[in-house]
């Protein structure tokens, strides 16, 4: 006759089992719609490139290669690929000002909210998650419309006699920047917000109390204290940004190609394949570096505070 403790290790194993078969379909999706085509992805980029686009299945590495790397068309000699590197280095930066202007803008706005009395940061946070009801390419024309030659902007200058002809702001790496850092501002926001709500404000009252003026104590008792929604925040609006499609495609036009615009020329006019499926690795691979950071950056944070 089995004992208490069998019995109930046999109840525990059959209940692991039935989690597992429960879980099963879950994982077999997510399996196949996520793993499976980042699979894809990997193998085509060790391949040949086919005449009129997909791909030969010969193995290469030239997809890789060409990431960083241009061969020369007559002697076949090798040398940077200087558009590539002009791309990544254009999308690293704006990507990198985008985030740094959300900041500013965002940590003000998010501060604003966490200081109004509890029934009316509702509203606010309301106010900040409209943009989200809005599809991102409708966002991006009301932008175009703003900053174009002929739009709000231009326009007021022009009425005040400001200036006597418009200003090109289309197609620069200005509208990039604020294009993206309107249509990501609320990822900023919303770190931040989670932050500042957990401040406990006599901390800061206690500051003013100790002499300490207002940039002193945003610097050593606010931010210090908000520093995990500074960096989540930062991570929310560098990872898109870096692969933003719409918005560069948008208001930066051929001239001001962000790296989310190059993969998929790859696969569009350029028809190679191999060479858009290791840019678009290319690309995951920095976002894994930025998230490894911010993991790391938390895990210092908690060892620190025990």
């Amino acid at each position: 006759m089995a004992s208490a403790e069998q019995v109930a290790e046999e109840a525990e194993r059959r209940e692991i089992r039935d989690r597992w078969l429960l879980s099963a379909p879950a994982l077999i999706i997510i399996f196949l719609a996520a793993t499976g085509p980042l699979l894809i992805v990997v193998i085509y980029s060790f391949l040949t490139p086919g005449p009129y686009g997909g791909v030969v299945w010969k193995f290469s590495t030239d997809g890789w290669l060409s990431v960083l790397m241009q061969r020369d068309i007559f002697d076949d000699t090798l040398a940077f690929a200087d558009a590539h590197l002009s791309i990544f280095w254009r999308s690293a930066k704006l990507s990198f000002l985008t985030t740094i202007l959300t900041l500013l803008f965002g940590f003000p706005t998010a501060y604003f909210i966490a200081t109004r009395p509890a029934r009316q940061r509702d509203i606010w946070l309301f106010l900040i998650t409209i943009p989200f009801w809005t599809n991102l390419l409708i966002r991006t024309f009301a932008i175009q419309e703003v900053i174009r030659n002929e739009g709000l902007v231009n326009t007021v200058l022009i009425k005040l006699g400001i200036i006597s002809q418009p200003i090109q702001m289309m197609f620069t790496d200005f509208a990039l920047m604020v294009g993206m850092t309107y249509v990501y501002l609320p990822l900023m926001v919303l770190p931040l917000y989670a932050s500042m709500e957990k401040i406990d404000f006599r901390l800061v009252e206690a500051g003013y109390d100790l002499y300490a003026n207002r940039f002193q104590v945003l610097r050593r008792v606010i931010i210090p204290l908000v520093k995990p929604g500074i960096i989540a925040g930062s991570i929310l609006v560098f990872i898109p940004a870096l692969g933003a499609y719409v918005t560069p495609r948008v208001l930066g036009g051929s001239k001001n190609m962000m790296l989310g615009s190059l993969i998929e020329l790859q696969f569009g006019q350029g028809r190679n394949w191999p060479l858009g499926s290791a840019l678009s690795l290319s690309l995951m691979a920095i976002v894994m570096v930025a998230l490894l950071f911010y993991v790391r950056s938390v895990g210092r944070r908690d060892g620190a505070h025990g």
